[in-house]
């Protein structure tokens, strides 16, 4: 996530972290999950891709987080991918519905 941060910094994108900082207070370092949303084009090539990033918080245990962040084209391609298959793809969109919309602690009755 560092990297992606600096990256962004570099670039110039609007959807990141204000500092590498201001990330580290918020993001556990830990696995993160990305997921595209959109992209950006300008004059007919691809600027960058916004991503859903779902990822652990610094100040909870448990609790994790979801965000959007602009990864360079490069940069998105070289991320491993766990979407290939069909059914993944359906859960992987499922669980960042989920996240979107928030998700609460129920007691079962």
């Amino acid at each position: 996530m560092l990297e992606i941060q600096l990256e962004a910094e570099d670039r110039g994108y609007a959807t990141r972290w204000t500092s590498v900082d201001a990330l580290r207070s918020q993001v556990k370092e830990e696995v993160v999950v990305l997921q595209s949303l959109m992209r950006e084009e300008r004059g007919g090539a691809v600027r960058a891709y916004r991503c859903l990033l779902l990822f652990s918080t610094v100040d909870a245990r448990d609790v994790g987080g979801i965000a959007t962040i602009d990864l360079d084209p490069a940069r998105f391609e070289s991320l491993e991918r766990l979407d290939r298959d069909p059914d993944v793809r359906k859960a992987l969109a499922r669980m960042f519905s989920l996240a979107l919309g928030g998700i609460s602690m129920v007691s079962k009755k």
